[in-house]
């Protein structure tokens, strides 16, 4: 298996080196290829975005001492090995979601523990049926209630 960017080329064109600005590689396969997309990280030179406003509301403080969340509308924001123990209100378009920080969450971005989107059901037939099962178990249960 060889990786080449953009697209199946020999190695001779590129030389030893590839170009590190490339997002897709293809994978070239002697069955199949497939197609990878990477994402392009923050150059180490800048370092990891942090927002001094955020990182100023945890600084020199213990979790026990802010009652609630830390509200805030910087879903880039990277998390902190200082914010470990704090609870955040992390905004999703509509409503700040509590987003409790641990060990595990260092390095991740806010965003990623507080998703924009709700998820309602699937819908069609089958849906269909599993709610009007749902809503005779209900009556049922109901009817036995109030007959005891």
């Amino acid at each position: 298996m060889i990786l080449y960017p953009h697209s199946c080329l020999d190695v001779e064109v590129f030389g030893e080196e590839f170009p590190t600005l490339h997002t897709k590689l293809i994978v070239c396969n002697t069955t199949t290829d497939h197609e990878i997309t990477t994402h392009m990280t923050r150059s180490i030179k800048k370092g990891p975005y942090v927002n001094e406003r955020i990182l100023g509301k945890v600084a020199g403080k213990k979790p026990a001492d802010i009652k609630g969340a830390i509200k805030i509308w910087d879903r880039a924001c990277m998390i902190h090995p200082d914010m470990v123990g704090f609870t955040f209100g992390v905004h999703n378009g509509k409503e700040h979601l509590e987003v409790f920080v641990s060990e595990d969450m260092v390095g991740h971005r806010f965003g990623e523990f507080s998703p924009t989107k709700k998820f309602w059901r699937h819908g069609g037939k089958m849906q269909k049926e599993l709610d009007q099962k749902k809503r005779e178990t209900e009556i049922a249960a109901a009817k036995a209630a109030k007959a005891s």
